[in-house]
């Protein structure tokens, strides 16, 4: 069981923050290990927090610094203002509709359609003609910037979407810089990826026990390392490399589940 959420815990660390659905990579992959249930959905948004620990320690000195100057700067004031309303509208969403998107969306058929679709929009709007760029940094962002772009990731609570991929496809739509909308991604991701992880977690305790705690800290460790890998690779690459790979990934990927599970080649859980 512990390999298995080992893998588990690769897996979310590599695609959390890539426009590629970690959740959608989670329940593929677990369906196919055969690793499925209600308990095992809520260790997959558990293993979330060891990804986002990534982000802290890779930005701890920026998120240090707000925080101390939180009561004399204003830009820290708006920074955290941003990330407060950005997370609120998925928060929200989020506590009213998890149960029916954990009872009815958490499949992968699903998935697979969803990496579909999120592949084409990738496509198209990396072929269209380029937004004028007006927000080269994250503390440049006005309050409306971080509502429109916490809207948009209110898409992700579909299994598949990408939670990073809404987000950062989103807000270049808006003007964004590719290398500004994937940090406010990440900071985004802070108190959004926390918050549904201590949620699930409280929600689903009188199913958990500490005999389950070696397998959420394997996940948690892989996670993190996995994902402390990929955030410094990915902020190398969005600064000289567009989003199309991926793109052609998350479309090739979702034909070949939908492929494999039609000529039973594969036999993936509901």
């Amino acid at each position: 069981m512990l390999w298995i959420a080992a893998v588990l815990g690769v897996v979310e660390g590599l695609t959390e923050f890539l426009p590629i659905s970690s959740t959608g990579h989670l329940i593929l992959a677990g369906s196919l290990l055969g690793f499925t249930g209600e308990k095992v959905k809520v260790f997959e948004i558990a293993i979330q927090t060891g990804a986002i620990f990534a982000i802290v320690l890779m930005y701890w000195r920026k998120l240090s610094d707000i925080t101390i100057s939180l009561s004399r700067n204003p830009v820290s004031r708006r920074f955290t203002f941003n990330v407060i309303i950005g997370f609120l509208p998925a928060a929200i969403l989020g506590v009213m509709f998890s149960k029916s998107i954990k009872a009815h969306l958490f499949s992968p058929v699903v998935v697979a359609t969803t990496f579909i679709l999120g592949g084409l929009v990738i496509l198209w709007m990396e072929r269209r003609p380029r937004v004028e760029i007006r927000i080269h940094s994250v503390e440049e962002m006005s309050p409306m910037d971080a509502l429109k772009v916490g809207l948009l990731q209110c898409l992700a609570l579909v299994p598949g979407t990408s939670r990073s991929g809404s987000t950062i496809i989103g807000g270049m739509l808006m003007g964004l810089s590719r290398q500004t909308a994937t940090e406010f991604s990440f900071f985004l991701a802070i108190p959004t990826l926390i918050g549904a992880g201590a949620y699930s977690l409280y929600k689903a305790r009188a199913l958990l026990s500490m005999a389950d705690m070696p397998m959420f800290v394997t996940g948690f460790l892989f996670a993190f390392f996995s994902a402390w890998v990929c955030v410094r690779w990915l902020l190398k690459y969005v600064s000289t490399h567009n989003f199309i790979p991926f793109a052609w990934y998350r479309i090739v990927f979702g034909f070949l589940v939908i492929f494999t599970a039609w000529m039973g080649w594969v036999r993936w859980a509901d």
